[in-house]
């Protein structure tokens, strides 16, 4: 069950990622960035009033620094509109993955986060190898070569997606499920309305006369987040970091190439072939967090 709705989230997040695109397109990074945390934090707020939960009731009593989710989420979307327009949707995700495997194995081997403690073994280092080289293969498979700030920005997207899940994860437990999503966008919009406030003296001011000249359905993309960002989290702690990060990869990337062969003519064999290389790598670091589950782990 946890599985499929890991997977759902991973479709969302494709979705959502091309419809921030058309937002960014029109009204820059900065400003996307706010309005996708503002219309997040509305969804929210909305599902909060119906359920008659008051985040901040729920929230007492939790450590200060579980409540700032958010604030590594910001950088997770910001990271996610500056590369978007410069490299194709399935190598913003492939990228981002890669990041969210090392992350999660770092994460698996060091016990981060509450996470159960396993060894990292050559099994989890070859797959990670593997999956690297599928996702040299993705971005091959566009035209041209891979700029260097999208590529850098698209892993450090995926470092930062899994430390904010993991963040939420652990508040949710304490506070519930809609009040940790609520914090990871109230935090977030706390840091986007101070990055419009001091972009213009970084030489980006936001131009809010292009605020509402965006389709209709460009605005969703908050939405979205956050109903991925409350999946994610019934998942987190019922699944090893791995194997969630295989369950995303599978729904983000192939869903990413169906949208950029649909919607932009962006598709090759090639991109096929390392998909499906780099989901090979990361069934290696299923498989051996499967096997390391069975294991004790060593008294330190």
């Amino acid at each position: 069950m946890y599985y499929a709705v890991a997977g759902s989230a991973a479709l969302i997040i494709a979705v959502m990622l091309a419809v921030n695109g058309e937002l960014t397109a029109v009204c820059g990074e900065t400003l996307t960035t706010l309005l996708i945390h503002l219309v997040g934090l509305g969804v929210c707020t909305a599902a909060a009033l119906i359920k008659r939960e008051n985040p901040f009731k729920a929230s007492r009593g939790v450590p200060f620094a579980l409540l700032l989710g958010g604030v590594i989420n910001y950088f997770t979307t910001f990271f996610n509109t500056l590369a978007v327009g410069r490299i194709s949707v399935t190598a913003i995700l492939a990228l981002s993955l890669l990041g969210q495997a090392a992350t999660s194995l770092a994460i698996d081997s060091l016990g981060l986060f509450g996470m159960a403690r396993r060894r990292l073994g050559a099994l989890e280092l070859a797959g990670l190898a593997v999956t690297a080289l599928g996702i040299v293969l993705l971005l091959a498979g566009g035209e041209g070569g891979a700029p260097f700030v999208p590529v850098a920005v698209s892993v450090l997207s995926g470092t930062c997606c899994v430390c904010t899940r993991q963040v939420t994860a652990l508040l949710s437990e304490r506070a519930g499920l809609l009040s940790g999503t609520w914090y990871s966008y109230f935090t977030g919009s706390v840091v986007a309305v101070a990055a419009v406030i001091i972009s213009p003296a970084l030489g980006s001011g936001a131009d809010f006369s292009l605020a509402l000249s965006a389709p209709w359905w460009a605005y969703l993309g908050g939405a979205l987040g956050a109903a991925a960002v409350y999946l994610q989290n019934l998942c987190v702690k019922r699944m090893s970091s791995v194997s969630m990060t295989l369950v995303m990869f599978a729904g983000q990337v192939f869903g990413g190439a169906a949208i950029d062969a649909v919607f932009y003519a962006e598709f090759s064999a090639r991109t096929l072939m390392g998909g499906c290389l780099a989901f090979a790598g990361l069934v290696l670091n299923a498989l051996a967090a499967r096997r390391g589950a069975k294991e004790p782990t060593p008294r330190t």
